[in-house]
């Protein structure tokens, strides 16, 4: 018979909450503890801070060694923060403890793209100590790359890739908003713009260079734009308003650039409530080559849901794969861990266990 899969989430906002809830509904998984930034939430319970209805009888933590000591996980989800800088430090400090890692920080998807030492670091840490890490999440992670590469395999030939995706950001807390701009006058978006703080989509270039390595393209570079989607009506989530004239999103593109030419352009509308306005969300893949391939869907594969998804999904992929760092290209596609397909989880190997 399998033991069960300890996990620890990092996280307790939308996305760590979520997560959590996901991951009590799994028969082949525990939820063996959670650890949060604030300190406010140092001892409180699990299940009072991801929403449940009632305790779970399990302390959060906010420090992260004592809470790997005391937990023993088989596997983190790192579901905190987005960039590599922020995210190295715990993921380090599990992959030494022999903690399997799934990120969904943004820039963890393919850390390669603009930190390859940081990313030589992790792997490193994780080889040495026997076990694996993966960053995912629905974009990047999933529909403007993975996708997309398992599309190219019905090609003969390729010239060029175009992804769009058109999303609602309604559902998400307000860090995400904040990098979007969500809320500020025109003028404000673009003084963000220039102090680094409205960022727009994180992402764009660990997707394309997923994608150009899978396929065997060298891209000499990339070009990224953002502008504000103004809004003319007024709209309203529980982290966010935005007055008529005032930014609901940032519509964010990037195009690659191989021999001189575009090969990959990926466009990224983000905004809240956008159906207040007429804007369908949806996604939408095409391939210029030896066929051509164009898949739309609308509305959006949600984002909340399908990143909460793809985190616990992985959780076989993960303790599965060689040790070392890996990208979503790089192990077999996630499948859904159905409730009570206990079997489906492999045996974590003998020398990582913990308890």
């Amino acid at each position: 018979m399998h033991d069960l899969i300890r996990v620890i989430v990092l996280g307790t906002g939308q996305m760590g909450s979520r997560i959590a809830r996901l991951v009590l509904e799994k028969p082949a998984l525990v939820l063996a503890g959670a650890c949060a930034k604030r300190s406010d939430r140092e001892g409180v319970d699990i299940g009072r801070v991801i929403g449940l209805d009632s305790d779970l009888g399990l302390p959060v933590y906010t420090d992260l060694t004592a809470a790997i000591e005391i937990v023993r996980p088989h596997v983190a989800i790192q579901a905190n923060c987005s960039t590599l800088a922020e995210t190295k430090q715990p993921i380090a400090k599990l992959l030494q403890s022999g903690v399997h890692v799934i990120s969904i920080a943004e820039e963890m998807s393919y850390p390669s793209a603009t930190s390859p030492q940081l990313a030589e670091e992790i792997r490193r840490i994780a080889v040495s100590r026997g076990v694996a890490v993966v960053g995912t999440g629905i974009n990047p992670g999933f529909m403007l790359d993975l996708l997309i590469i398992v599309l190219t395999g019905v090609c003969t030939d390729i010239q060029s890739i175009t992804g769009t995706r058109v999303n609602d950001l309604s559902f998400y807390g307000p860090s995400v908003l904040k990098r979007q701009g969500v809320g500020l006058p025109p003028e404000e978006f673009r003084e963000g713009l220039a102090k680094g703080t409205v960022v727009g989509h994180v992402g764009f270039p660990q997707s394309i260079h997923m994608i150009a390595g899978a396929i065997g393209w060298e891209i000499e570079r990339i070009e990224e734009h953002r502008e504000p989607i103004i809004s003319t009506v007024r709209r309203k989530t529980p982290f966010a308003t935005v007055e008529p004239g005032c930014c609901a999103g940032c519509l964010h593109s990037a195009v690659a650039y191989r021999r001189g030419a575009p090969v990959i352009k990926l466009i990224h509308p983000q905004q809240i409530r956008p159906h207040l306005e007429g804007v369908e969300t949806g996604d939408t893949l095409e391939i210029k080559g030896t066929p051509d391939i164009r898949i739309s869907g609308s509305p959006e594969v949600p984002g909340g849901i399908a990143t909460a998804a793809l985190a616990v999904n992985m959780i076989p992929r993960v303790l599965s794969a060689p040790p070392g760092l890996h990208s979503m290209a790089d192990l077999p596609v996630p499948v859904a861990m159905l409730g009570g397909d206990r079997e489906l989880v492999p045996q974590t190997r003998q020398e990582h266990r913990r308890g």
